[in-house]
């Protein structure tokens, strides 16, 4: 029964957590390869029906033929040519009919699939893709309809998601025993289904899946009341006569309980977003971090705008800067973010990302317990590292690193290229290690990360915002930009107030490019100092 396996999955399965891991930058390059197999299938197609055409051709010539010599084939074969003829014909022309039919225009198609497939998504990449939707509807508060009819802000092209789509999307959440997400996409398929959409998926099956799922998010009249539809569709169904049974058993038991007699009837209320409350998780933030990605519960106070200037940066005087000073804007007062514009060009971006595609993998965080690097749920992005010795355009965004915040890169972290697709993330972190990790950066030998330089390679079009939930403060992608803020106080201890996070990418493509500077060598750059200040 539905309900048992599932209560039995819950409990002995959650499964691998699936998340996409395509970014935009290599999902660029799937558009062109399905763009060559589309054409592919038409040159099939075209060959297809050549090769019939040739077929229905020698059929209509020889009915006609075999129309005449039927009618009386001794008269026919009298004719000596017809004998030779006939002769011919089965001799060598059916065999080479034979072969025509046998010959397989399929064969290129194939060899061509077969050449472009070791580049295909795989299970779990379309299993993340859905998972992406879901993290972008809870950060953005998007119901499945808006996905459905392709309504997100800032798209420049419309998608919709058919019945089939979202019952896909339901099942995939089913499946990991996420029924919150399950409720709301079945719920999703069976609207458009009502309406009168095509699709290939029972209503049953829809139903089947949704009744259960509304049932584990403890609505039992709704369940009842979708299970009873679902009996209406198929009185014969193996699992929805068990499940109405036990379900209309469990409500009975409540209401006893609560010395009920009468059942409230189940809403004919479509189920919308906001009708379950979402699971709570690990993460104690979500909903600030949450709000703040939607742009909610920002901080920033006239006051506090106040304290805020833009200004040019030289460096202290450095000879790099003193012709072209940077352009420096306060971004947050309490812990000091600035914003410097123009600090990589076009070209620049263009050839980091050149520089980086062939190698970008699955992002890696430290662990806080060995320090080794390893993958993570709650950090989607793709990303490479690149030395300065690779290219000359690698050494020219070091050196000026170095020369805007006056610290030595010498000990910093290679120049590390993320990029995030859409749905990509990094969940709320710390970049530098704290007490109870003293071995986060051991093996590196160059002490703890006193700061982090943020570039920002491309706009986002939706989404993608770098936020602080401690602080309340929201910093927003722009190309050719980058930011800057000190991890550590003077006195070495860590700045919790730095916990930072990368909120999903709505619509885009985001690129960043991150140096991680660390302690060593800073000792006259940046002095220690006794107190805990900025």
């Amino acid at each position: 029964m539905l309900y048992l396996m599932s209560h039995l999955q819950f409990h002995i399965q959650h499964g691998p957590f699936f998340s996409f891991h395509f970014p935009l930058g290599q999902m660029t390059d799937l558009i062109y390869t399905e763009k060559e197999l589309v054409q592919s299938l038409k040159e099939y197609i075209q060959a297809e029906e050549s090769k019939l055409a040739a077929v229905k051709s020698w059929a209509n010539k020889l009915d006609v033929l075999t129309l005449a010599s039927t009618s009386d084939p001794e008269v026919y074969l009298a004719h000596p040519v017809n004998a030779y003829k006939l002769m011919k014909r089965l001799n060598t022309e059916w065999s080479e009919l034979e072969s025509l039919v046998l010959q397989d225009p399929s064969d290129g198609f194939i060899s061509n699939m077969t050449v472009h497939r070791q580049y295909f998504p795989d299970e779990e990449d379309e299993k993340g893709a859905a998972k992406a939707l879901m993290r972008l509807q809870d950060t953005y508060k998007l119901d499945s309809e808006s996905f459905s009819k392709g309504k997100l802000p800032g798209v420049h092209h419309n998608a919709i998601l058919t019945v089939d789509d979202c019952y896909d999307m339901g099942k995939t959440a089913y499946n990991e025993a996420d029924y919150y997400h399950a409720v709301l996409w079945m719920q999703q398929s069976l609207r458009q289904m009502d309406a009168g959409e095509e699709h290939v998926v029972s209503k049953a099956d829809v139903l089947d899946y949704l009744s259960y799922s509304v049932y584990q998010m403890g609505d039992l009249p709704r369940a009842i009341e979708l299970t009873r539809r679902l009996v209406a569709i198929d009185s014969s169904h193996q699992r929805a006569g068990g499940n109405l049974r036990y379900f209309e058993k469990l409500l009975s038991k409540q209401l006893k309980e609560l010395n009920q007699e009468v059942q409230e009837p189940a809403t004919e209320e479509p189920i919308q977003l906001g009708t379950y409350k979402r699971p709570k998780d690990y993460l104690p933030e979500r909903e600030i971090y949450e709000g703040l990605c939607r742009g909610e519960g920002v901080k920033m106070t006239s006051a506090r705008r106040s304290r805020l200037y833009c200004r040019y940066h030289d460096g202290n005087r450095n000879p790099r800067l003193l012709l072209q000073p940077m352009k420096e804007e306060d971004e947050w007062d309490s812990p000091h973010i600035v914003r410097y514009l123009n600090a990589l060009s076009d070209s620049e971006i263009e050839k980091i990302k050149e520089l980086a595609k062939p190698r970008l993998a699955r992002a890696t965080v430290r662990d806080p317990k060995t320090g080794v690097l390893t993958t993570a749920n709650y950090r989607v992005s793709k990303s490479a590292w690149l030395e300065g010795e690779e290219d000359p355009v690698i050494e020219r965004v070091n050196q000026r690193i170095e020369d805007i915040t006056g610290l030595t890169t010498q000990t910093a972290e290679l120049l590390q290229i993320a990029n995030y697709g859409v749905g990509g993330q990094y969940e709320p972190h710390f970049d530098f290690s704290r007490k109870d990790e003293p071995d986060a950066f051991k093996t590196l030998g160059t002490g703890n990360r006193v700061a982090t330089f943020l570039n920002y390679m491309s706009d986002v079009e939706a989404g993608g915002a770098t936020v602080f939930p401690d602080f309340g403060a929201a910093i927003y992608p722009k190309k050719g930009t980058a930011v800057f803020w000190y991890n550590l106080f003077r006195s070495g201890e860590g700045d919790y107030r730095t916990r930072h996070a990368a909120c999903p990418v709505l619509v885009g493509c985001k690129w960043v490019s991150n140096k991680w500077i660390h302690e060593r060598g800073q000792e006259f750059r940046r002095p220690c100092g006794l107190t805990e200040v900025d």
